[in-house]
């Protein structure tokens, strides 16, 4: 038989026991799910897309979000762009940037406009002096794609190449880590990345790997004067066998012993400044 006493202590603990485990429940506002497009998020963020000019659809601010400094800076600029503004449920943005930390203001990103493959060698091709275009196998990381648009802008390539699986592709998180340079370097995504490269080889194009164990030291890089197409692998796994298979050349960069490997952006910009110095005697 149970005390009265002793039910009314149960009762009165049961509250605290409850608030303890709610203690240790991941926070609502930290949860994320699987966004719906391509944005923005964040205070901080959506203020330096839109300094940069990233193409934008719209800019979405939470219902009954404070205005701060920050904020009001990227109404005006949002303004200023034309863009479409809206106050929506928070909820509205939770689905589309896929978190609830976005301190209630996202900017809608357009779809990236790609080149197509076809058209791009074609064009490189016609231009005067050997071609010259960036593949990539595996980048997953948009701001090292972002980065390597930017570089491949700065060495004059005709085009930057990425497979629609296993890459990154040109969100706001890419187009800003190329500081501008995706609006004028003609970018492509290809179902099949192997078959882009038998592709190119048709068209008259060496397909050159890079990888840490090449075949060739950039410093005796043979095929700098001629068309080239340069598949760039991921950092941790390099080159895929089926694509390294199809390269007609793998070219490594001598490095100290001490250093494992480069990032893939770096490494890229090394070999297209190689190239570029070596076309320009």
């Amino acid at each position: 038989m149970t005390r009265p006493g002793r039910k009314r202590r149960e009762a009165a603990a049961a509250p605290a026991r409850t608030a303890r485990r709610d203690e240790y429940r991941r926070p609502e506002s930290r949860r994320e799910t699987k966004p719906s497009g391509d944005a923005v998020a964040g205070k901080n963020s959506v203020v330096e897309a839109l300094r940069a000019k990233i193409p934008a659809k719209e800019l979405l601010l939470a219902e009954r979000t404070e205005v701060d400094e920050k904020i009001a800076e990227s109404l005006r600029l949002a303004k200023n762009q034309n863009l479409v503004i809206k106050e929506v449920p928070r909820g509205i943005i939770d689905g589309v940037t896929g978190t609830t930390t976005h301190q209630g203001i996202a900017l809608v990103i357009k779809p990236f406009n790609y080149t197509d493959f076809d058209q791009m060698l074609a064009k490189s091709k016609s231009e005067e002096g050997p071609g010259l275009i960036i593949g990539m196998d595996g980048v997953t990381d948009p701001h090292n794609l972002g980065a390597i648009v930017r570089s491949a802008a700065a060495f004059g390539a005709d085009g930057v190449v990425i497979p629609e699986r296993r890459n990154a592709s040109m969100t706001g998180s890419a187009w800003k880590a190329s500081a501008g340079a995706a609006a004028r370097m003609p970018i492509s995504q290809v179902t099949n990345l192997v078959r882009s490269i038998e592709d190119a080889k048709k068209a008259g194009f060496f397909v050159v790997g890079l990888a840490a164990d090449g075949d060739e030291e950039l410093p005796n890089f043979s095929l700098a004067e001629e068309s080239v197409y340069v598949i760039v692998g991921s950092e941790g796994k390099g080159l895929s066998r089926l694509a390294r298979e199809k390269c007609d050349l793998v070219v490594s960069i001598p490095m100290n012993s001490e250093v494992e490997s480069l990032n893939a952006s770096v490494a890229t910009a090394i070999v297209m400044h190689w190239i570029a110095a070596k076309r320009a005697k």
